[in-house]
């Protein structure tokens, strides 16, 4: 029987992102890619509405015994997710992940009618700035020329950096993969290395020339380090 993977994508991630993921692995694992609702209505705290709705999700699918891997806000939301239902998650992969520090430099984004300022801002997720690519441009500028998801996505993401998980860390013992890129200018390095120390049964490794994004950056070397990962814990 194939195991289940989720991916998970960031603030102004997508589907797109973990193509080169989903075109790698489907064959040997169901793969699922869910949009988070970053953008709807509610009340309630931003994370928390999204591990539960993640976790309505996953009981909708019936999906058990879980693979999760979240880049940014995903693994932010996907390390909640996986304290909160430990028992339904067989290993946790973190990229880029928010939940220690976070470098954000959102604000209200002043000059967000600006594409020039917007381009330099999405460059800025990457070591390489031609990885932001004019279509990923365009999408970043358009949802923050939209005043809605421009407001929601600046809520989130202070509501992110207030969310930190340090005092979780101990509680999670399930095999945890943290891949991250060397360079990575938002969460950098050294939150890695802090997730690494506090976390009971984790792996850290380090992906050079690379950004905040290391499965759209240097696709073929996260996949083998994914899947080495899953492999020595297939029977765990």
């Amino acid at each position: 029987m194939k195991q289940t993977i989720i991916l998970l994508h960031g603030l102004f991630g997508g589907l797109s992102n973990w193509k080169t993921v989903t075109d790698h692995f489907q064959e040997y694992y169901n793969i699922y890619v869910p949009t988070m609702p970053l953008y709807d209505d509610h009340k309630i705290d931003e994370l928390d509405y999204l591990v539960t709705w993640l976790e309505n999700y996953t009981e909708s699918l019936q999906l058990n015994n879980i693979i999760l891997v979240g880049n940014s806000l995903g693994g932010h939301v996907a390390f909640l997710y996986t304290h909160r239902n430990l028992s339904n998650v067989k290993s946790l992969i973190l990229t880029g992940s928010s939940g220690l520090y976070e470098n954000n430099t959102l604000g209200s984004f002043p000059r967000r009618h600006s594409y020039s300022y917007i381009r330099e801002h999405a460059a800025n997720t990457f070591y390489d700035p031609a990885i932001a690519t004019k279509e990923l441009v365009d999408e970043v500028f358009e949802i923050v020329n939209d005043n809605r998801k421009c407001f929601k996505i600046i809520k989130t993401a202070k509501r992110a950096q207030r969310n930190q998980v340090t005092n979780l860390l101990a509680e999670i013992n399930i095999p945890v993969l943290l891949i991250w890129g060397k360079e990575d200018r938002i969460t950098p390095l050294h939150v890695a290395k802090d997730f690494h120390k506090m976390l009971p049964n984790s792996q850290l490794v380090e992906i050079l020339n690379c950004g905040h994004a290391p499965m759209m950056e240097h696709p073929v070397q996260f996949n083998e380090i994914l899947e080495d990962f899953l492999n020595k814990n297939r029977t765990l």
